[in-house]
């Protein structure tokens, strides 16, 4: 089972990105999917999650209205669209899949190797 996140890059302030998570080797499609980030220094934080049928969503409140997570069921990809960024949302973002859309790390089964994030100012 593989999760491989893409769709990091350097992007200026204000500006956006859309990261995708596909996995393979096993289908997904029962599980709740979740990005979180790491920022240099500080502890792995959630960022969005978005439950199996993808009808429902869950956002931390710094991102809230900036960022929207979606899922592809059929291609096993999970998205997260990123718009107005800051460069306080510069970090490693990682996907995460596990059964219950939850805020807690612990509670995911399956990791993302993370894709790298930078907002300049």
């Amino acid at each position: 089972v593989q999760l491989q996140a893409s769709g990091g890059g350097l992007v200026q302030a204000g500006g956006s990105l859309r990261l995708s998570c596909a996995s393979s080797g096993r289908t997904f499609g029962s599980y709740a999917m979740a990005w979180f980030r790491q920022a240099p220094g500080k502890e792995r934080e959630f960022v969005a999650a978005i439950n199996a049928n993808g009808d429902k969503t869950a956002y931390a409140n710094s991102v809230d209205g900036r960022i929207t997570s979606s899922r592809d069921s059929a291609k096993n990809t999970v998205y997260l669209q990123m718009n107005s960024l800051k460069p306080e949302d510069t970090a490693v973002y990682y996907c995460a899949v596990g059964p219950l859309m939850v805020p807690w790390p612990s509670d995911y089964d399956y990791w993302g190797q993370g894709t790298l994030v930078t907002v300049s100012s």
